[in-house]
């Protein structure tokens, strides 16, 4: 971990030249500050990028109401998560970088923030992190914690390394019984299993009107356009979607006739420009989001653009309120998928493909209820959104499906809020 020092830093300024978030503190990445020590006796909570904070602002609202006057310690690993992270953020609280998992880096950490305790959210758990914590006794805890069979089969081929980190944790509160048991399988002590914070995801009215405002204007001879969204893409989803499109005159030419608008929505900012390029290359009309003005009347190729590329941050409430349907991001790709729950709360039904190993539960009880369908490929994807841009029932029964999953599945954040407070007190 030393040695690849260099290469980290290396790695922060390729990054920063898309998303100049990564140069920003760039040495509290390696444990140093040049700023005074804040208040000690912070609660910090980690969570890497920005869907983990989206999951993490669910439990910091709990936390803040069991705990009055909580200050907060925030960090993250990604430009994304800092960014989300900044509206969690009250006055006395405090945010930083997650440092580099060496054994100074963490130490110098701690010494620095001198936290009361430790909340990781999901998956993040480091070695020479929990080492540090055990010998400054810091409570750390996994919360909201997930552990897929890819990522136990790997961790045990480093089991010299993983389990003394696991068994290390102060407490374990896992999503899914299943997860449960692979995380014991790590020789961590799981406390309790209590749901997934993300089914506490929070109405979005702001964002309801704001796309209830672009679906006016989205129209062709007087008709709404249906959305079909691509959410969260990973690198080649949208090569294969394109190609699926061209090798069937047919659907394409289905889809045309429908009046389909396209909202595709890269899953990694730095990619934006290039999805951009990919798209005008085969002769799309695409228009970005970005270039929408904030007043005034659209522009002509913001209402007949046959793709809108979201390339916003912070927007995916307003997009999935906006779309009819939804194609996962990295279900089409070996790259486990992508968290669903926010589709379905906001009313947008999805289409996965065979790829959801991250969110083996999520994605079977979306499937279950009917919130979701998963289908071989890419054809397969296209095909069922026509089915349910042809059967609007059926396009409703889901929307309706995804509601009432979500309503069914409230009320975690205030468990972890609770069973969190319990172990670090039982200490």
């Amino acid at each position: 971990m030393r040695s690849l020092q260099p290469l980290l830093r290396r790695k922060l300024q390729r990054r920063g030249l898309q998303e100049p978030g990564y140069l920003q503190h760039v040495p509290q990445r390696f444990g140093l500050y040049d700023s005074p020590a804040p208040e000690a006796g912070r609660v910090w909570v980690h969570a890497v990028s920005l869907g983990e904070t989206r999951a993490a602002g669910l439990l910091i609202d709990a936390l803040r109401q069991r705990l009055p006057g909580m200050r907060l310690l925030l960090t993250h690993s990604t430009a994304t998560g800092w960014a989300q992270g900044q509206s969690l953020l009250q006055p006395g609280d405090a945010q930083a970088w997650l440092p580099w998992d060496t054994p100074e880096a963490t130490r110098r950490f701690l010494q620095h923030h001198r936290p009361r305790c430790g909340l990781l959210m999901e998956t993040e758990v480091w070695p020479a992190l929990v080492q540090a914590c055990q010998q400054q006794a810091v409570p750390l805890l996994l919360v909201n914690a997930r552990l897929n069979d890819k990522s136990l089969r790997a961790a045990q081929r480093w089991s010299w390394l993983s389990r003394p980190a696991y068994r290390g944790l102060h407490a374990v509160l896992a999503q899914s019984p299943a997860d449960a048991q692979r995380l014991g399988a790590l020789g961590a002590q799981v406390s309790a299993v209590l749901g997934n914070l993300k089914f506490d995801v929070k109405p979005q009215p702001l964002a309801q009107a704001r796309a209830q405002q672009w679906r006016a204007q989205w129209t062709r001879q007087g008709q709404a356009r249906p959305v079909v969204m691509l959410a969260s893409t990973r690198e080649g989803e949208e090569v294969l979607w394109l190609n699926a499109l061209a090798s069937n005159a047919w659907r394409a030419q289905a889809f045309a006739d429908a009046g389909v608008l396209w909202l595709v929505v890269p899953r990694h900012p730095q990619r934006f420009d290039e999805v951009h390029q990919l798209v005008q290359d085969r002769a799309w009309s695409v228009f970005r989001r970005s270039a929408l003005p904030e007043e005034g009347p659209w522009p002509v190729d913001a209402t007949d653009a046959q793709i809108w590329l979201g390339d916003s941050l912070s927007e995916m409430p307003q997009y999935f309120h906006a779309a009819d349907m939804a194609l996962l991001g990295g279900s089409f790709m070996p790259l486990g998928g992508q968290n669903l729950i926010e589709a379905a709360a906001f009313g947008c039904p999805i289409i996965m493909g065979p790829h959801t190993f991250n969110f083996v539960e999520a994605s079977e009880q979306a499937q279950a209820a009917g919130a979701a369908q998963r289908v071989a490929d890419m054809d397969g994807a296209l095909d069922q959104a026509l089915s349910w841009l042809n059967d609007r029932a059926a396009l409703a029964r889901a929307q309706q499906a995804g509601l009432d999953m979500v309503a069914q599945g409230r009320g975690a954040a205030d468990r972890y809020a609770q069973a969190s407070l319990m172990a670090l007190n039982a200490r």
